[in-house]
């Protein structure tokens, strides 16, 4: 494997009490997939926010609820279970919202002095700019160390989950967030082949649009969607480096990589379906999954929602320009300091990172595991054609999941392509990106 590709390096920006105090909740979070199993029963927020009993107990917060999200964490409390007889474990999860409900009850602990004792956070600067360099986590070195990590994860991945010479979280899994996927059985209907280029994917829209069929299915009542869409856009017209250079101020947001980005999204939403604001993303899928729509540009997770659906006929391919580029987030967890059980969190951390730990969770989430030393095998095709690209593409972090820029920073670009999705300014577009790197303090 490519260390060189790997090389990921972030910034990263100071953050005071007050601004996590007045600041938004993080804005969408990585979507759970279609149940496979009988959904995890919630806790309500005042249950989570309650300390833990005393004793050999365990907390996990998270937001994994359903599907298989809720079925890979229980087959972790399994294994826990037996190799920590006789510890407890609270599964403090909280639903709705893609997390930022779960953000705001975890906020509400951590600044009361109340944390769990590992709670789910995305790889990057959602955990790094907003509980690390505020004081409020532990450094994991010791276990990095003494698990191997260190040898087993990715240079890029122990990048992004670093800061300040010290580990601060341990990745679970791996999802990549630039992915187009497509209905085989239309496209062959059609003479079609998975746009490569832009240009590619012009003419697949032209030419699904002359048959009735919506080249393109958007579901953004979560606004995420579309910057999810977006930063594929970027990615596929600035490439890997310029793209990376925006989160750290070397690339400029008023250059005319964006211009030229914010001009291609304008274009491709002439294709989406009309409804796609009153609509999710697995409803925009279920567009494809009918044949309704040809396309959608989504993360993998795509791939669990399609096989809950029992759809054969599903197509993947990267988005256009973004071949040999993993867009790429990740669920990880570390120990904020004052948790009331740090030994059995640590067991917990330990086996969060270990092989039998990702390969017991990865294949029912439907991601990949963090780790380059996993059994191909326990996996379905789409998850092992995404593990033969991790290992040889270029990572770049995802923005509309916490890798790439602080959860301010997020909010600032959701308040901007919520306006651009309805008016396409291009000009007040641009300006507001720009405006929105400045007041992250990354751009002068």
């Amino acid at each position: 494997m490519s260390q060189m590709n790997r090389q990921l390096t972030f910034g990263v920006s100071l953050v005071t009490i007050a601004v996590l105090l007045l600041s938004a909740c993080g804005p969408a979070a990585q979507p759970a997939a279609q149940p496979t199993t009988a959904p995890v029963q919630p806790t309500t927020a005042a249950q989570a926010t309650a300390a833990p009993a005393a004793g050999k107990t365990l907390e996990i917060f998270s937001w994994w609820t359903t599907g298989g999200e809720a079925a890979g964490l229980l087959k972790l409390f399994d294994i826990y279970k037996q190799q920590n007889p006789g510890v407890e474990v609270i599964n403090a999860t909280v639903a709705g919202g893609a997390g930022s409900n779960a953000k705001a009850v975890l906020k509400t602990r951590m600044l009361g002095g109340d944390p769990p004792d590992s709670f789910q956070v995305h790889m990057g600067h959602e955990l790094i700019d907003t509980w690390v360099t505020t004081g409020y986590m532990e450094p994991l070195d010791d276990i990095f160390t003494s698990e191997g990590f260190d040898k087993v994860f990715p240079k890029g991945v122990l990048d992004i989950v670093s800061a300040n010479g010290h580990y601060w979280s341990v990745p679970a899994n791996i999802h990549r967030a630039n992915m187009l996927w497509y209905n085989k059985k239309v496209f062959d209907a059609n003479g079609l082949k998975a746009p490569v280029t832009f240009d590619d994917f012009f003419t697949v829209a032209e030419a699904l649009k002359a048959k009735g069929i919506t080249p393109l299915a958007l579901g953004d009542s979560g606004i995420w969607a579309s910057v999810n869409l977006f930063e594929t856009v970027l990615i596929g017209s600035m490439g890997a480096d310029k793209y990376k250079g925006l989160w750290t101020g070397q690339t400029d947001w008023n250059g005319p990589e964006v211009k030229q980005a914010l001009e291609t999204m304008k274009k491709m939403l002439t294709y989406v379906n009309s409804d796609h604001s009153a609509l999710s993303w697995d409803q925009a899928n279920q567009l494809v999954i009918d044949g309704k729509a040809g396309m959608t540009i989504m993360g993998d997770w795509v791939d669990a929602d399609n096989l809950a659906k029992k759809f054969a006929d599903s197509g993947w391919a990267p988005a256009p320009g973004n071949t040999g580029i993993y867009d790429a987030l990740s669920d990880t967890f570390g120990l904020p300091k004052g948790a009331k059980h740090p030994e059995q969190a640590k067991a917990w951390l330990k086996l969060l990172g270990s092989k039998a730990g990702q390969e017991a969770f990865n294949p029912l989430k439907g991601s990949i595991c963090a780790r380059t030393d996993c059994d191909p095998k326990l996996f379905g095709p789409y998850l092992q054609w995404a593990m033969q690209e991790w290992a040889r593409d270029t990572i770049v972090p995802s923005l509309a999941h916490g890798a790439a820029a602080s959860e301010g920073w997020v909010t600032d670009i959701n308040n901007v392509m919520t306006a651009f999705v309805t008016d396409g300014d291009v000009a007040k577009a641009q300006t507001g990106l720009a405006q929105a790197c400045t007041a992250a303090k990354v751009c002068k």
